[in-house]
């Protein structure tokens, strides 16, 4: 039976960890959390937030998908947008999802990712 999300696995290009950082922590104010030290010598940094955690992998072959993408739910979803766009991340609105405010940005790796707040109606 399952239970939870425990977490999400993205890739990046090896070496480019202090750029994560700089998006995870200081854009999305996410907390770097230690990975295992064996885990630790093949590069990337975990990060999370609200019981959320992001992994983020060296991958040396990385290409970002054009599609693929963790939904991350957000309050306050136009403040986070403005705090976003404030670090130079593009942030593109969608109005698909009935009952729901969301928009799309990515990382600097390119990761395409997901933020989505209920409407005040849905969740009444």
């Amino acid at each position: 039976m399952l239970v939870a999300v425990d977490h999400v696995q993205l890739a990046a290009l090896p070496g480019t960890e202090d750029t994560l950082r700089g998006f995870y922590a200081d854009a999305l104010g996410m907390t770097e959390i230690p990975k295992p030290p064996v885990l630790a010598a093949r590069g990337g940094c975990w990060f999370e937030a609200g019981g959320v955690q992001l992994h983020l992998g060296a991958d040396p072959g990385h290409r970002p998908s054009p599609k693929a993408h963790p939904g991350l739910r957000v309050t306050g979803i136009d403040a986070f947008a403005a705090r976003l766009a404030s670090h130079g991340a593009e942030v593109t609105w969608d109005d698909n999802l009935p009952g729901h405010r969301r928009f799309y940005a990515q990382d600097p790796a390119g990761n395409r990712l997901e933020f989505l707040e209920p409407d005040a109606e849905t969740e009444g």
